[in-house]
């Protein structure tokens, strides 16, 4: 890419030097017109909303920008430590709301917005979510650097800028149908395109030896396939502080050399074809690698982003400090969102070594004290294996890297523990086996000084089984992040009347330090106060049903139980046995069980993986039995089934703020942490659910009396896998027999025979790894518990203000806090405020 002209000397202070913008609706409100008539060239015959909702967000972002830029300057003064969280998802909803809550506007933008004669609820709409994530990990790396401009930390992230996100879900005939979401359709108006940084990463080649003048041998890595990197970067704003961290997004691109032969001989398609396999990298959110070509762009993908990140804080170290890296590792963290980033840990060594000519030893002792872990699964076939087919195809010279690595790995093993052949297999970074494999946690584990996992029952678990021999050798690795959510989305701007409620008892400061929501549990047993919490909840009940109601597709009473279970589609999470309750409840109904019923709508939503055929069949199961329970006139006022087309951050937003009961119902020992559960429990919703991830947290903070819970422990579903039985739970009960019969007899899919065998033969597998059967009985007793608790609306008023007032724990302000005081270690730097 060629240079492009640069001044002779630094911008004039008349260029970069401007007086700060108001921030009153007056001058929101000349902004605003400006930007809709000069910047975007419209006029009075304009009716697009998209161009009002962009003039409106230029201005937003036009005093953001002022803050963004004193941010960088006060840390560059500071010459502070920086933290580098390197993620492979970013699940960052919508922006506008974000950011006029962080930056203090909502009521002048109002003001504004109404004086030209706008609202800004049909503005919001026009943004499109930035999908750049499939589920809670993305989501939680979006609350992090939220919590981390809050706390005014300097911390970077960085992630892909995927031309499509996660895909439009649609429901056609019951069944889950994918389209593309192309959500840069229109532009971007928050990020800010840098060209100027934009670096190279390299594929394919061949690794050569090489002699230097001191006669020492050396590799380099030889004709390459380069890859662009263009950097497009987001602010984060902080609440109220006026700090604006960024978040940089990488774009793929070809570089400028094409093959000329190619190109003379007539064959264009095939010259360019570079350009196509350069730019398919940044192209789609998670690849299907059902496929080899899917593996393997999968795998580009994640160097793509490690390499061109690592590159990019290297080169901002060498223009400070030159080729001297003796203080690097005092001055930078790099924090791995999971395991698909890892491969940084190869990375680092390669450009340390390779670039900048450190030896082995000074490029380790800066890699293994500079890269930090975290954790967040427990499903073995969720920890990538890579095979070393592919590395050596793709990225030769970090295989070479990665070996070099586990041969001395192992021999600090075999020192430990001499003789120990099998702990030397299970430990290797190399699974042997017909294709060795290269298994990706491990390297992270061992070129990380910190390993973390997501909830205290999850990073137990790793330590005691799935890395038990890893916590054996370097116990001092091992820790606990228990997840977070950041307030500021997730209840002061989802939720503007609770907010304003809990403001108006017990002041603002709740906003920034969740812990004061604890100052809302005496006012539970104060009937006036449950009164009016009663009245939001309602409120934001009709909120949820007008917002939804071409999607829901029935009617519902708001005075019903809103019984929701909204999150990714998978077989753990058990949306299986939520809808066998449903089945259940209508059984029930038809055989006139209804004395003392507690009216009850149950909400669905979620996407299954594009490949993942089980679950999308589970997607099937629960709109049949919705279109069979809402058009039954015995269910009428009883009992309602709805599946929610196309969940997201934008719709959680007004989901969570409606739901009465939140179902968080995982098999125990298979759930990370959750995040759902917590932005529930936040927004006053009752908990049904097992001992698993960060419901055993949550359970202990609002105490048992105010959580449904049901189920085996994780211990429990350990012990009993080698004889599970499920046969023995469906025979020993009845109602379990009967819902059984209903799901086999073809009830529910009449005119579709067959469909839902696979699920009826899964539940009765006695190698079911979920244990459905096990749990049925159980769950259905909670969930009367749960039914006769809503019909004492006090009772259940003061449980969900209880809730609430207990959910301090669950911030990812206090989740950033202890990631800084344990792993980071950076000072908070206030920003330079705006002159």
């Amino acid at each position: 890419m060629p240079m492009r002209p640069l001044l002779k000397g630094k911008p004039s202070p008349w260029l970069t030097d401007l007086p700060p913008l108001g921030m009153e609706a007056e001058d929101l409100a000349r902004d605003i017109r400006h930007h809709f008539n000069c910047t975007l060239g419209r006029d009075k015959h304009c009716k697009s909303a998209h161009y009002s909702y962009t003039a409106l967000a230029l201005a937003v972002r036009d005093r953001l920008m002022e803050r963004w830029k004193n941010t960088h300057y006060a840390y560059e003064e500071a010459d502070c430590k920086h933290a580098y969280y390197l993620s492979m998802e970013f699940l960052m909803g919508r922006a506008l709301g974000n950011a006029m809550l962080n930056l203090g506007l909502d009521n002048p933008l109002h003001k504004a917005l109404h004086s030209i004669g706008l609202e800004l609820e049909e503005l919001v709409e026009s943004e499109p979510d930035a999908g750049l994530g499939n589920g809670g990990l993305g989501r939680l790396a979006a609350c992090f650097i939220d919590s981390c401009a809050t706390l005014q930390l300097p911390v970077m992230g960085y992630g892909l800028r995927y031309e499509y996100g996660m895909f439009r879900q649609n429901i056609e005939d019951g069944y889950q149908v994918e389209e593309p979401d192309h959500w840069l359709r229109n532009g971007h108006v928050w990020e800010l395109e840098r060209p100027e940084l934009t670096v190279r990463v390299r594929f394919g080649g061949r690794v050569e030896t090489y002699e230097e003048h001191d006669r020492r041998k050396n590799l380099r890595w030889v004709e390459t396939h380069d890859v662009l990197a263009v950097p497009y970067d987001i602010p984060v704003p902080g609440y109220q502080n006026g700090t604006v961290n960024t978040l940089r997004l990488w774009k793929a691109a070809a570089t400028d050399e094409f093959d000329l032969d190619e190109f003379n001989a007539g064959d264009y398609a095939e010259s360019v074809a570079a350009k196509n396999v350069a730019e398919h990298i940044s192209m789609v959110l998670y690849p299907n690698d059902a496929s080899e070509n899917g593996k393997e762009l999968r795998l580009r993908q994640q160097y793509f982003l490690a390499s061109a990140s690592l590159q990019d804080v290297i080169r901002k170290w060498v223009a400070n400090h030159g080729e001297d890296f003796s203080q690097f590792a005092e001055k930078n963290c790099f924090q791995l969102n999971d395991t698909h980033p890892s491969i940084a840990v190869a990375e680092l060594m390669r450009l340390l070594i390779d670039e900048h000519e450190l030896n082995w030893d000074q490029a380790w002792s800066i890699t293994s004290r500079t890269m930090a872990y975290t954790n967040h699964t427990l499903l073995p076939e969720a920890l990538e294996r890579w095979p070393v087919r592919l590395f050596r195809q793709l990225l030769p010279r970090l295989l070479e890297i990665i070996f070099e690595i586990n041969a001395r790995f192992l021999s600090e093993v075999s020192a430990r523990w001499p003789g120990d052949i099998d702990r030397l297999a299970r430990m290797s970074l190399i699974e042997e086996g017909w294709e060795q494999q290269v298994r990706m946690a491990y390297l992270a584990i061992v070129g990380s000084f910190s390993v973390n996992g997501v909830a205290e029952l999850h990073s137990n678990l790793l330590m005691q089984g799935l890395f038990r021999d890893f916590y054996e050798m370097w116990p001092h690795k091992f820790n606990n992040k228990t997840n977070g959510i950041t307030p500021r989305r997730w209840l002061a701007w989802c939720n503007p009347k609770l907010a304003a409620l809990i403001t108006e008892t017990i002041g603002e400061g709740w906003v920034t330090d969740l812990s004061q929501l604890n100052k809302l549990a005496p006012y539970a047993d104060d009937p006036a106060f449950r009164k009016r919490w009663r009245e939001i909840k309602r409120a934001n009940k009709e909120r949820l049903l007008e917002h939804k109601k071409a999607e829901l597709g029935v009617e519902v009473d708001p005075d019903a139980m809103f019984d929701v279970q909204v999150k990714r589609m998978h077989e753990y999470k058990r949306q299986l046995l939520n809808v066998l309750h449903v089945i259940h409840l209508y059984d029930r109904i038809k055989r006139g069980d209804k004395a003392d019923w507690t009216p009850r709508c149950v909400l669905f939503g979620g996407k299954a993986a594009p490949g993942y055929v089980m679950a999308k069949r589970i997607i099937k199961l629960i709109n049949n039995v919705a279109n069979v329970v809402n058009h039954d006139p015995a269910t009428d006022g009883l009992l309602k089934v709805t599946f929610m087309p196309n969940y997201r951050v934008s719709a959680m937003e007004v989901i969570c703020a409606g739901a009465d009961l939140s179902e968080q119902i995982s098999t125990a020992g298979k759930e990370a942490s959750g995040t759902g559960n917590m932005k529930f429990m936040m927004n006053g919703a009752l908990t049904i659910g097992t001992l698993d991830g960060a419901n055993i947290e949550i359970r202990q903070e609002v105490g048992a009396d105010n959580f449904f819970l049901f189920g085996l422990t994780a211990e429990e579903v350990e012990s009993m896998r080698p004889h599970y039985d499920p046969e023995s739970f469906i025979n020993r009960s009845e109602d379990f027999r009967r819902v059984m019969h209903l799901l086999e007899s073809g009830h529910f899919n009449q005119f579709e025979p067959g469909i839902f065998d696979s699920i009826a033969q899964s539940i009765r597998s006695p190698h079911d790894p979920w244990m459905t059967a096990a749990d049925f009985d159980g769950y259905v007793q909670a969930q009367r518990a749960a039914a006769a608790a809503y019909k004492d609306q006090e009772a259940w008023s003061r449980m969900s203000i209880l809730n609430c007032a207990t959910s301090g724990k669950f911030s990812t302000d206090r989740t950033i806090g202890e990631y800084n005081r344990d792993i980071w270690k950076l000072q908070p730097v206030p920003s330079l405020s705006v002159k």
